[in-house]
């Protein structure tokens, strides 16, 4: 046992490390073949693996809290298309780099919308990460004066599904908007995002500064996009969140 112990530790087997003794003695006693053993061991070990590696990725992707479709109250938002956002959490956009805009008044679930999309994304096996798009915008303005713009950059579009989330809610400086530009140009039918907003798409002029800029984000974002309208009572007061 001492050589088995070392041997899978090297292997680097944690689940059959842990397992395999006890595995043996339940084995024995249903008389069960040396293949129906081996099995078990490896199907523990692989369940192990996957589950180590979707944590991983959920912490990588660094939302503020863990959200699902099951806790959102669809009833709350009657023009939402819930048939939409139950095909959405299959993850086919992700495939074909599809955007997914969120857009309704405050207090409506979109981020826990897009919370539930990308950790559906990350049960899928891509990498995602979560931004508030002031998060975003503040980061690239520090990496751009801190001269590792390019090194940020790489990084964003290393991940299948970046989420920003709240545009709209702080107007962007000349820089900021420019540097957002960036992102959204760079993810354009390479990968996905999904972006929630209180604003109509005519108010966005107000927070890039400048309808031009807007007008070629907003070709970008939505070339190929999936559209949750999202407008209704405050979901927050039902105690939703």
């Amino acid at each position: 046992m001492v050589m088995i112990n070392q041997y899978l530790t090297e292997l680097k087997l944690p689940s059959i490390l842990a397992n395999y003794a006890r595995e043996a003695e339940e084995c024995l006693k249903i008389n069960d073949s040396y293949e129906g053993y081996l099995c078990k061991l490896l199907e523990q070990e692989t369940l192990s693996r996957m589950d180590r590696a979707l944590q991983a990725r959920l912490k990588k992707a660094q939302f503020p809290g863990l959200k699902t479709v099951d806790g959102f109250n669809f009833s709350k938002i009657e023009n939402l298309d819930k048939k939409r956002v139950m095909a959405l959490l299959s993850g086919n956009y992700l495939q074909h780099a599809e955007n997914v805009l969120a857009l309704g008044n405050s207090g409506t679930g979109k981020t826990h919308l897009a919370i539930a999309l990308g950790v559906a994304a990350c049960q899928n096996g891509h990498n995602v990460l979560f931004r508030t798009a002031a998060q975003l915008v503040h980061e690239l303005i520090e990496a751009h004066d801190a001269k590792r713009l390019l090194s940020l950059q790489k990084k964003i579009k290393s991940y299948k599904l970046l989420i920003i989330d709240e545009l709209g809610y702080v107007p962007f400086s000349k820089t900021g908007a420019e540097l957002l530009f960036e992102v959204f140009s760079g993810c354009y039918e390479q990968s996905s995002l999904i972006v929630t907003s209180n604003l109509p798409f005519e108010e966005w002029p107000q927070v890039f500064g400048c309808s031009r800029l807007t007008g070629a984000l907003l070709d970008r974002l939505t070339h190929h996009v999936h559209i949750l309208e999202m407008n209704g009572p405050s979901y927050r007061l039902g105690g939703h969140g």
